[in-house]
């Protein structure tokens, strides 16, 4: 059991991430964590720290492992994080960045595949380029096997869920989880309905044309020499 002087906030970080012409929204969340000992598990929150401490708290150079399997590396003061330090998400992507007592000053994000995202004058799947990523490092595949996504071949969908990038959506049950079946988050109704929206599905959808709205199949026009 690990003693706590205190109970600490939990506060959160919101970085908008477009990419794909959707924008994602990525939450970082920390805690302003006492803990007495080196190297123990956080029991109350399923959280671990390895690393250096000052007066009882994380203090200088540290390993911070979220429930999630997020990992920060890097430095420390006052329980928060602050100085130069990573964010390596469960995905293979990561954030550096400049922390001040625990906010994020200045940073950038790089995805697992090493496409970099940049705030402004971003290239990336814009109206002039709709190549993916692997598409612009490796070239464009021969006609007929275009791929669907990033990853080629694209991931395999579960019966009934939309694939929203980083986990699969249960629309039913309203629940994101990992490409493992690890539950990441609940959705609320905008994420949701983006998700329905815009995101691939594990089904195939017949789209046609409604032929009493068709100029193609319209009724015949009558002529008056008929």
């Amino acid at each position: 059991m690990v003693t706590r002087h205190s109970p600490s906030p939990l506060y959160c970080i919101a970085h908008l991430i477009k990419r794909n012409n959707s924008f994602l929204c990525l939450f970082v969340y920390f805690e302003k964590t006492v803990c007495l000992q080196v190297d123990v598990e956080m029991e109350l929150i399923g959280s671990s720290y390895k690393g250096d401490t000052k007066n009882g708290r994380m203090d200088g150079e540290g390993l911070y492992t979220f429930p999630t399997e997020t990992k920060y590396e890097g430095e420390m003061k006052d329980g928060m994080f602050h100085g130069k330090g990573v964010l390596h998400f469960s995905n293979g992507s990561k954030y550096e960045a400049t922390w001040e007592n625990g906010i994020a000053k200045q940073g950038s994000l790089t995805f697992a595949d090493g496409l970099q995202c940049h705030e402004k004058d971003w290239d990336y799947c814009d109206g002039y380029d709709r190549r993916f990523y692997s598409e612009r490092c490796n070239g464009l595949r021969p006609a007929g096997e275009s791929q669907l996504t990033d990853l080629h071949p694209p991931r395999v969908i579960p019966d009934g869920c939309y694939d929203c990038g980083d986990g699969f959506y249960d629309p039913g049950t309203r629940v994101v989880t990992s490409q493992t079946g690890r539950f990441l988050r609940n959705a609320d109704d905008s994420e949701h309905e983006w998700i329905v929206r815009t995101c691939r599905k594990a089904w195939d959808e017949v789209v046609g044309v409604d032929p009493e709205k068709s100029v193609a199949t319209g009724p015949e026009e009558t002529s008056d020499n008929n």
